[in-house]
């Protein structure tokens, strides 16, 4: 039952940020307001500080990822690569191509295939599939907001929620 409410939780704090993100919308259609795009630089590095709830053990930890981000020139869309490691006891790290896709200014969605390196107690590689939600708030080059993370490998899960902070470039 816990996971139940901890599940809901996070899925109720991304509907709250999606909701926000998609009210801020830029108003292209609108006519008495003059159109304004906001250029995002194309690089990005990044890192994600999260708490992490581990389904399987049924424990949070702390978790860090990290990643680097080329956008499209003029789109919405960008790729990269990223890695993850959770600091408990199993050493979980995983290693994912990245897919992102910004819908709005602040709002960046990620979809991130990978491998799970293997442990002691789990040897081999694993198939992983990382989303991650992140709502930016913009300081120059500097982006600084709250993140949140589904990654599953089938098997087991884990939830993260923390603060993305990247330098854009």
């Amino acid at each position: 039952m816990d996971l139940l409410k901890n599940t809901g939780f996070f899925v109720g704090i991304l509907l709250c940020l999606s909701g926000q993100a998609m009210q801020a919308q830029d108003h292209e259609h609108d006519h008495d307001h003059p159109q304004h795009h906001h250029a995002h630089p194309n690089n990005e590095i990044g890192i994600g500080n999260y708490l992490t709830y581990l389904a399987g053990e049924k424990e949070w930890a702390y978790s860090i990822h990290i990643h680097y981000l080329r956008f499209f020139e003029q789109s919405r869309f960008g790729v990269g690569i990223g890695y993850e490691q959770i600091l408990d006891e199993h050493r979980h790290r995983s290693l994912t191509i990245v897919g992102a896709f910004r819908p709005t200014s602040p709002l960046v969605l990620s979809l991130a295939p990978g491998i799970l390196f293997g442990t002691q107690e789990v040897p081999g590689i694993r198939f992983t599939l990382h989303t991650e939600a992140v709502y930016e708030f913009e300081i120059n080059r500097f982006h600084l907001g709250p993140a949140l993370e589904f990654a599953t490998t089938f098997d087991e899960f884990h939830l993260g929620i923390g603060v993305h902070v990247a330098f854009a470039f």
